[in-house]
């Protein structure tokens, strides 16, 4: 197991995706047929990207439960066992997805025992845990990158129900006032529906009379037509919005309420599927176990640049223990050296033309949209060409 395999990767297809990101990274035809939101390059269970081994097409998951030591190095799969600890995708997002938060590692192992004890498939749509594991993530954007991370400041909060002149939400106002952020969401998650419908109507006519002055008002008219009725087009007022530059990231905590609006980019989280909704989407929202897993303190956005390792090389900042993101540039004339020691690397070109040069002289053409697991055992590799990779790797 010392040679670099190239992955087949599953495309996820979303109703908020792209029909041209992805597809246009891949060279094939744009636009698609239908939305194509997530790229998958990893060993998740639930689309695990595939390999050639000895003649034979199999899921990157079967292959590490085979040769954990190998594939992960020993350290890694005795810290993580015989799995991939981190997911790796391309995110491409034309519509907004859900407002959502991801469980801590204790709250994930508790919840997704209780779910099984109560006997919910792992593939109902009311299921919120769908495996054990925590789910913190890093999103590099590749194209400007609207979001939504954290909630903000109470003062902004207020400030900006004040320029719209809300007056459905006075109880709502107060609470904040008082310092409450956890009572004021709550009341905004619980309300019935004939005073959400109001609250919506009204904060949703009020942004679109100034909605060229301040981009929270942009969106949330963009929200509200999108999702009318449904309270998450408030989101850009509680919320820290942020556009990313390309090169750009962020990180998201456990817990932390956020949402992607619009664009493409890197992700990069630990290997995880559970997602608890609270709003812009028509899939399951669980309020009360959304309120038990989220953060309520406020807090300002920090927006991450990579910093340099190598002449090729930026690293971005880890805040886990199960993935780092790099980026490296190549340019002509240009040789990028990997390091001797590693764990499991997963390598995505998105520009350019590379050669990768293995030991004992093997040289593979890597082209935009192609990508490359190399295994802990694999002797030191080289790049040469001119192009950019985006890196996947576990920290030392």
């Amino acid at each position: 197991m010392k040679r670099i395999l190239f992955l087949k990767n599953p495309v996820l297809d979303y109703a908020w995706g792209s029909k041209t990101a992805i597809a246009e990274l891949l060279g094939e035809y744009s636009p698609s047929e239908g939305p194509q939101a997530e790229l998958w390059m990893g060993a998740h269970l639930k689309a695990s990207s595939t390999v050639v081994w000895e003649g034979k097409t199999l899921p990157l998951s079967d292959l590490i439960a085979r040769y954990p030591d190998q594939i992960l190095g020993t350290a890694a799969a005795k810290r993580f066992g015989a799995r991939l600890p981190y997911l790796f995708k391309v995110l491409a997002a034309a519509e907004p997805l859900s407002i959502q938060a991801h469980p801590d590692r204790n709250q994930a192992r508790q919840g997704f025992e209780r779910e099984n004890r109560m006997g919910i498939a792992l593939d109902a749509p009311e299921r919120n845990y769908r495996d054990d594991n925590h789910k913190p993530e890093c999103i590099c954007a590749l194209t400007r990158f609207w979001g939504l991370n954290g909630f903000c400041d109470i003062g902004d909060i207020l400030d900006y129900f004040a320029r719209l002149e809300v007056s459905s939400l006075d109880d709502e106002q107060a609470l904040l006032r008082r310092g409450d952020l956890k009572t004021f969401f709550e009341s905004l998650m619980t309300m019935d529906a004939a005073r959400k419908k109001r609250v919506t109507a009204e904060v949703g006519d009020l942004a679109r009379v100034v909605e060229a002055d301040d981009p929270v008002f942009r969106w949330i008219s963009s929200l509200q037509r999108r999702y009318p009725g449904d309270i998450g087009i408030l989101a850009p007022i509680f919320l820290n919005l942020v556009c990313l530059r390309p090169g750009q990231a962020m990180f998201l905590e456990a817990g932390e309420l956020h949402s992607y609006l619009e664009g493409t980019g890197i992700e990069l989280m630990a290997s995880s599927d559970n997602v608890l909704r609270g709003g812009l989407t028509s899939k399951h929202v669980d309020v009360p176990e959304l309120l038990q897993v989220l953060n309520f303190e406020s807090r300002q956005l920090d927006i991450l640049e990579a910093e340099p390792v190598s002449a090729s090389e930026r690293v971005f900042p880890s805040r886990t223990e199960e993935f780092a993101l790099s980026v490296i540039d190549v340019k002509d004339g240009d040789t990028h050296e990997s390091q001797k020691h590693r764990s499991a690397e997963i390598l995505l070109c998105t520009a350019g033309r590379l050669n990768l040069l293995e030991e004992g002289g093997h040289q593979s053409m890597v082209t935009r949209g192609a990508s490359f697991l190399v295994p802990a055992a694999a002797p030191v590799y080289r790049i040469t060409g001119n192009g950019t990779l985006y890196k996947a790797s576990v920290p030392r």
